[in-house]
């Protein structure tokens, strides 16, 4: 019996690995219904080719182009939020989070339904309303399984483990393009330069974050809702090789390693195989001899300065993750728009982190974190219309 699956941000790179091993597993699985943000045409083309019975696409201006590359398919389709929330709603068994960014906490918050698989690589859900999520996860029987590679990793370490028997979980980083770049040339980085990222194929944001290394930052976070430990239980080393995912340190002195080719394939085959694993053709298998010596650092803080920021964020609680979240969003975005220079994109966050106050309780709902969430937006985009971090 074939098991249903949901992708959210299907026209991501995410989305593009779900889809591979999908295809490759016929007999075990089919997709349901697909959703993209804005790319109605790449959206369509998708929908086409799986043989999914519903598409929504986010952006409620792609309407039309979508009803008209969808013409004589008869695949449904809608537009907006609504649309992606009957997406969401639609019969499945997965449902894949891969929408990037705030964006997509309220799809994910909605696939949160009894008897689900929710796998998810959406780690702004947890960054934003992880106590929230979590909560509701527990509360209607929802499994929540971590497609990110280095959570992925981890969670099959600690299997039946009780988290208690965890000292400390370590999530790897490549370090990015500018690992071995100084201060001085990574202050005139160009977006070109940023979004060549050593290892992988992601979207630009994700790339962005990569190489500021704030995405690591976000997925310590994210760690810390998944497993249920304290911000110095959590660790990051720097693997460039990447084949090293995560590291558990449990109370006895064990430590055990997930590794794997650096492939986002395999961490969704192991989500989309979650009752019963699937078979990987021979290129997804890791050599070890190949990947020759394994090498591993501790992070530079003063040269990536938005690890620190995420580091505090996640040991003050709160409001503090959602606060950073957004204000990097508007941040990255800036650097690629070329309003700012690279070194401005920890600047701007930590400018607007410390207008946040005091810690706060952490979101109770998602309507409460998004509140948060727009309001860090809106301060963020003030000071960059101030002129204090644009370039001239």
């Amino acid at each position: 019996m074939r098991r249903t699956v949901t992708i959210l941000g299907a026209t991501g790179s995410i989305g593009r690995s779900t889809r591979a091993v999908i295809a490759e597993n016929p007999q075990r699985l089919q997709i349901a219904a697909v959703v993209a943000g804005r790319d109605a045409v790449g959206l369509a083309r998708i929908a086409r080719e799986t043989g999914a019975s519903f598409a929504a696409i986010a952006d409620d201006g792609q309407s039309g182009e979508l009803a008209a590359a969808l013409a004589g398919s008869g695949i449904r389709h809608g537009a907006g939020r609504e649309a992606v929330l009957e997406a969401v709603a639609r019969d499945s068994d997965i449902v894949v989070s891969a929408i990037s960014g705030a964006a997509g906490l309220e799809a994910t918050f909605a696939a949160l339904t009894p008897g689900r698989v929710v796998a998810l690589a959406n780690k702004e859900s947890l960054v934003c309303a992880g106590a929230a999520v979590m909560e509701r996860a527990r509360a209607v029987g929802t499994r929540i399984v971590p497609l990110d590679s280095e959570h992925n990793a981890l969670f099959q370490v600690l299997g039946a483990e009780p988290i208690e028997a965890v000292r400390t979980m370590t999530l790897t980083a490549s370090g990015g393009p500018f690992w071995t770049w100084s201060t001085e040339r990574i202050a005139d980085a160009t977006p070109e330069q940023a979004l060549a990222h050593p290892n992988y194929a992601m979207g630009a944001k994700i790339t962005i974050d990569s190489a500021s290394m704030m995405n690591k930052g976000l997925e310590l976070i994210e760690a810390s809702f998944l497993f249920g430990l304290a911000a110095e239980q959590l660790e990051v080393l720097v693997h460039p090789q990447q084949i090293v995912h995560g590291l558990v340190t449990f109370r006895d002195g064990s430590v055990s390693a997930g590794m794997a080719v650096p492939d986002m394939r395999v961490a969704a085959a192991h989500c989309l195989g979650i009752d019963g694993r699937l078979d990987a053709p021979p290129s997804r298998f890791l050599d070890l001899v190949a990947a020759g010596p394994l090498a591993f650092e501790r992070p530079d803080l003063a040269r990536f300065p938005a690890l620190r920021l995420a580091m505090a964020a996640l040991a003050d609680g709160g409001v503090a993750s959602v606060v950073l979240n957004a204000a990097n969003e508007v941040a990255v975005e800036a650097f690629l728009s070329r309003r700012i220079g690279f070194p401005a994109i920890p600047a701007l966050v930590e400018a607007v982190c410390a207008q946040a106050g005091p810690a706060s309780q952490p979101p109770a709902d998602v309507a409460e974190a998004l509140a948060v969430d727009q309001d860090a937006r809106s301060r963020t985009r003030a000071l960059l219309s101030g002129g204090r971090f644009t370039v001239t």
